[in-house]
């Protein structure tokens, strides 16, 4: 069985000897030779060069045995195709070329069918990963959700209280409303940009999910991602990562996701049993585990496999995205005890 088969298995709930693995933001700054490539070449400028963006994407493949490579990539290349760009702050963080401050603004944004003319250096990136793998490696897309695009739009960029997000979602529903129908519109366009050059699962990333009221997480963000889920093709394997929603874990199981991703304060197993036996899991060991030591990363490792086991369904990952820090000989010993687990 090839790393990509397993994976598609995985995603279809079928019973495996071992899960398939991959890890959140493996291509990055923990790696010595991400930040070689970096050193010479902008974040932007290795996103929007198809050669840099593959380079970086195979990285993690090339030093650890993963069964997926995921694509190098933001998710704010969507606002940036309908107008508004971003820029990284020199203190850290993200900011906007500008805020959307007023309705004019949103109804000036590019239409959808911007994101697959501006963002054809994706689908460039996404066909030389496709030759590159051969089939051997499951390929994935990826995108940010309409809620968390929006987060950083109206704010203006990285944001501590989201204020004004949200007194945009109380106060002005129709514009509110507006933005996210464009946002959705372009990113269905783009994923079916993804979908056509290869990718063979696109995960979803409502990031800041879990700062809008409970009671409105359907009409803020997973109305929005059941039209994008519902647009593309039936059945196509689509992973849908929240931080701190737990108590919606069922609704996210309606919007058509084929597997969910769990972030590291649930019991994975708890979660597992509590979906329908047709959606997957996926996660959830915490990120900054990989900055301790590889006997204990072994150890949380095993602990987190065998209160899985016998379940199908299931993809290892973290429940985060790893950290600059993570010590390389912590991801080896992850990688090690998932591909040795019987």
């Amino acid at each position: 069985m090839t790393s990509r088969e397993r994976f598609l298995a995985a995603c279809a709930c079928t019973p495996l000897d071992r899960p398939p693995l991959w890890v959140m933001r493996q291509a990055g700054r923990y790696l010595p030779e991400y930040r070689a490539l970096k050193a010479r070449s902008s974040f932007l400028e290795m996103v929007r060069t198809p050669a840099l963006a593959a380079e970086v994407t195979l990285q993690p493949l090339q030093r650890f045995a993963l069964d997926a490579a995921i694509l190098f990539s933001d998710i704010l290349v969507i606002p940036e195709a309908l107008g508004q760009g971003y820029r990284f702050r020199d203190t850290g963080g993200i900011a906007m070329d500008y805020r959307l401050d007023t309705r004019a603004q949103v109804e000036a944004l590019a239409p959808a069918s911007a994101a697959p003319e501006r963002l054809s250096y994706v689908g460039d990136t996404l066909r030389l990963l496709k030759q590159e793998l051969g089939g051997t490696k499951a390929l994935l897309g990826f995108g940010g959700s309409p809620w968390t695009l929006a987060t950083y739009m109206v704010e203006g960029g990285s944001s501590d209280e989201f204020e004004r997000i949200k007194l945009l979602f109380y106060t002005d529903r129709a514009t509110f409303d507006l933005l996210l129908e464009k946002l959705t519109a372009a990113l269905i366009a783009y994923f079916q940009l993804q979908i056509r050059s290869g990718a063979d699962a696109i995960q979803i990333f409502d990031s800041w999910g879990g700062i809008i009221a409970g009671p409105d997480y359907e009409a803020a963000s997973l109305q929005w991602i059941r039209r994008i889920i519902a647009a593309l093709p039936r059945d196509f394997p689509v992973i849908l990562y929240a931080k701190g929603t737990a108590p919606h874990l069922a609704a996210q199981a309606g919007t058509g996701a084929r597997v969910l991703s769990v972030d590291w304060t649930n019991d994975l197993a708890a979660v597992r049993r509590t979906l329908p036996a047709r959606v997957a899991v996926q996660g959830n060991l915490d990120p900054v585990l990989l900055n301790t030591t590889p006997a204990i990363v072994q150890h949380e490792t095993a602990r987190l496999l065998e209160s899985m086991r016998g379940t199908a369904g299931h993809i290892f990952n973290l429940g985060h995205g790893i950290l600059p820090q993570a010590k390389l000989e912590c991801v080896e010993a992850l990688v090690a005890t998932v591909t040795g687990w019987r």
